[in-house]
Formats: structure tokens, sequence, C-alpha cells
């Protein structure tokens, strides 16, 4: 995909790997949507981007778990630049805890955050994306999503889960020139999940890193389609 100019939707994306995707599609001189469920956080995620001067942004206070809330956000997208080209589906959220000890409506929020959400941006972007001719979207997904681990059943339900949605849509829509692709990124130093950046975690990705791949996947030839990434960290501590 030719990028420049194109418009993309990325969701949870004032901090993060979703910041450092909008940041790296706006030096590339994509305009983007960026959306949250604080709105303090959008505005001064749009004023920051908006001074690096290629790409345009505008944004959506946006819980993706409310289909209303999706579907004023793809509006956005629409009023401003005319359509969708580009979704990036990165909001979620991880509780951790056994299955005895966490509260049902902690379960029901990351499943319907990870998997339901998705489909609600999926559903609303595909539509537009058909009117442009094809577009691409990316599911931000984790390493979690193919091994399971204690005290994360439902973060793995979650993301078994999006993967399986994943692959069964980028079936459904290929033919309509739209890509579909998802990232498993291992262990990233963000804020996700309550734990803080730090130089301990040194040795674990860096938002960067996630965004440098959701930028490869969009620039590679339209001939073929890289649908499944898997990326680590390279050096992990010695068990």
């Amino acid at each position: 995909m030719e990028i420049k100019e194109k418009t993309a939707v990325v969701t949870g994306s004032t901090k993060g790997i979703g910041k450092a995707i909008a940041t790296a599609l706006v030096r590339g001189n994509v305009n983007v949507i960026v959306s949250s469920r604080e709105s303090p956080e959008i505005e001064l995620t749009i004023a920051e981007l908006n001074k690096i001067g290629r790409g345009r942004v505008v944004g959506s206070v946006c819980d993706v778990r409310d289909y209303t809330q999706v579907a004023n956000l793809f509006a956005t997208a629409v009023k401003a630049f005319g359509g969708v080209d580009i979704l990036v589906n990165n909001a979620g959220i991880g509780i951790f805890a056994s299955v005895e000890e966490m509260a049902p409506e902690d379960f029901r929020a990351i499943l319907e955050t990870n998997v339901l959400g998705v489909y609600h941006c999926c559903h609303c972007a595909i539509p537009l994306m058909k009117q442009r001719g094809g577009g691409y979207i990316i599911n931000i997904s984790s390493l979690a999503g193919v091994n399971a681990h204690p005290r994360m059943a439902a973060y793995n339900a979650s993301k078994f889960g999006l993967n399986g949605f994943s692959e069964a849509l980028m079936q459904e829509v290929r033919h309509d020139g739209i890509k579909v692709s998802y990232v498993m990124p291992g262990s990233v130093n963000t804020h996700f999940g309550g734990d803080e950046p730090s130089e301990e975690q040194s040795w674990q990705l860096q938002p960067e890193d996630v965004a440098r791949v959701v930028l490869d996947l969009l620039n590679h030839p339209d001939r073929s389609l890289p649908s499944r990434v898997e990326i680590r960290p390279s050096k992990p501590p010695k068990k």
C-alpha cells in the first residue's frame, strides 16, 4: 500500500504501542484519527502529533465496547478526511488473576474490549474501505494468543479469540482488496496491565518496535500478505 496521504484509525492511541503507531503513521504523511476513553489524553495527543507537521491528526473519545462510540469515531474520520484506508485495532486491557479470584465484570470487560471492540471497529471500517477500493486492518494481538499462562485465562481467551477472528476476517475480505494481519508482541515496556516502564525492563520490546512492524506491513508489496507476525525480545533474561 502507498500510505502517503491515506487515512488511519488507531484505537487506544494516546499512550504506549498505540501512540507509537500513530506517531509513525503521522511521520509517514498519513492522516490519523486517535482515540481513547479519556478526552484530556486525546487533546494532548492531537496537539503533540500535529506538531510533527506531515499527516493531520484529529480524535474522538471512544470506548470500543460501546458500538455507538465506535460509529462516532468512524463518522469523525469520514467528516475530517472523507473515509478510512487503514484500521489499527490496538485498544486492549489486561487484568491478571486466577479464574477463581477474578470478578465476573473484569472477565467480561477483557473479552468485550479485546474481541468485541475489534469486531465493532471492523464492522464500521469495512464498508468505508470498500468505498475506497480496499484497505488494511491490523490487529494488535499478543504472544498470549498462542501461549497460555496461569492467572491469564481471561487475557489468553481474548487473544486466542482475536487471532481466530483475524484469520477468518482475512479470508472474508481479501477479494475486496482489504488485507488483514495480526501482530503478536511479547513483553513490551509500557504501562499495560499496571506496570511502569523502567530501565530494569530495558530488555523488553519498546512500543516503537511494534510500530515499525506495523509500518513494514503497510509498505509490504500488494502481491503478498504477512498475515501473522510474532515479535519478541531478542535477548530476554536467562531462566
